[in-house]
């Protein structure tokens, strides 16, 4: 049985907020430092002060720079014992706020002098220098990155709370390079991705597979035409509900939306670019939503040429950043060696006829 297309094609904005539908963010959950990189930070509670204490930020003396203002070696300053010496990263002592340097005292015999003026904070780290007191180890809703995973570390942290959407997705026999592409961009985004693959192109093998299995968004890849082979729609009414087939989106007009249970699925067609293109704009608002994610990193720069759209289909449009504007460099055609060179993606609502060369336009970035 082979699924026809609709006579008209659903809006872009109709199919996300099917997807959407009575969707909300996943629990949160405890993970080890290890675990959390690319994953989406929920609510944490303030990091303490680091350091806690100023601290020596070079080996020398400490002194307070108002005991020693006018020392020189034409006018030393005599004490009756050399100050408190410390290495890089002792405490400071009480009332210290300042290291001089190891050639700043001279000794000769019971003789102790100070040879040269130092200034409050010099050589000093000072208390909540690096962290600052009450302030959240990462904000809630942003990918956890490199750098915050060493301020979790030097809180001496070993875990952090993430939300994690768990994605499976299905892929039919031909088909396991585009899965992958979108099971790396999952990953990327802050999910755990499992990947599996139907046994053959017909329904019922592929209606096999078509399980949520506990996932929180179902997505399969291939299949979605209209082909002999396609048999993706035909499986996904089989195991739950077709809700839309065939989307006002350029690439991705064959994609369809649906429900298994109360687990969203996309299913996606098998072709690199038309899977992208439904990623972009049906993927990622769901992912968002699980994940709680507040935003993605964009760009805010001028088109250096128009870019002509199709009015009634959203599409995709690649950007490439070239003298502080944005080069369109393809729209609605995603060619793979363009991929290669993209730094951005836009998405072009279904209404717009594009932009004229100068407008200033978001574009959310590829290279993150």
């Amino acid at each position: 049985m082979t699924q026809c297309l609709p006579a008209s094609l659903t809006p872009l904005e109709t199919a996300v907020a099917t997807l959407l539908h009575e969707l909300d963010a996943v629990a949160a959950e405890e993970l080890a430092l290890a675990e959390t990189l690319g994953c989406v930070a929920a609510e944490m509670p303030a990091l303490p002060l680091i350091p806690a204490h100023d601290l020596a930020a070079a080996d020398g003396w400490a002194v307070n720079a108002n005991d020693v203002v006018g020392a020189s070696s034409y006018s030393p300053l005599a004490l009756a014992k050399p100050p408190a010496w410390v290495d890089a990263g002792d405490v400071m002592p009480q009332h210290c706020d300042c290291v001089l340097d190891a050639g700043a005292v001279v000794t000769s015999g019971p003789l102790v002098e100070i040879i040269m003026e130092g200034a409050p904070g010099h050589g000093v780290r000072r208390a909540g220098r690096d962290i600052s007191a009450d302030r959240p180890a990462i904000a809630a809703g942003h990918l956890i990155r490199p750098r915050d995973l060493l301020m979790a570390r030097i809180a001496g942290w070993p875990t952090l709370n993430v939300r994690r959407p768990r994605l499976r997705i299905v892929n039919l026999p031909g088909g396991a390079a585009t899965a992958r592409l979108i099971a790396d961009h999952a990953r990327a985004n802050g999910a755990c991705a499992t990947e599996i693959e139907a046994a053959a192109r017909d329904a019922a093998s592929v209606a096999d597979v078509l399980d949520p299995d506990g996932s929180d968004l179902l997505i399969a890849v291939g299949g979605s035409g209209v082909g002999r082979n396609d048999a993706t729609v035909t499986a996904l009414a089989r195991r739950g509900e077709v809700l839309t087939h065939g989307v006002a989106l350029q690439p991705g007009r064959t994609a369809a939306v649906g429900r298994t249970g109360a687990t969203p699925v996309l299913v996606m067609p098998g072709a690199p670019d038309h899977a992208l293109a439904a990623w972009f704009a049906l993927a990622l608002p769901v992912l968002e939503r699980l994940s709680g994610r507040r935003s993605r990193p964009s760009r805010l720069l001028p088109l250096s040429r128009k870019i002509a759209s199709n009015v009634g289909l959203a599409e995709i449009a690649l950007l490439e950043e070239r003298d502080g504007a944005w080069l369109p460099l393809t729209t609605g055609d995603l060619p793979l060696h363009v991929m290669a060179r993209a730094d951005a993606w836009l998405l072009i609502p279904g209404p717009s006829e594009g932009f004229a060369a100068g407008t200033p336009v978001d574009a959310y970035l590829w290279r993150e």
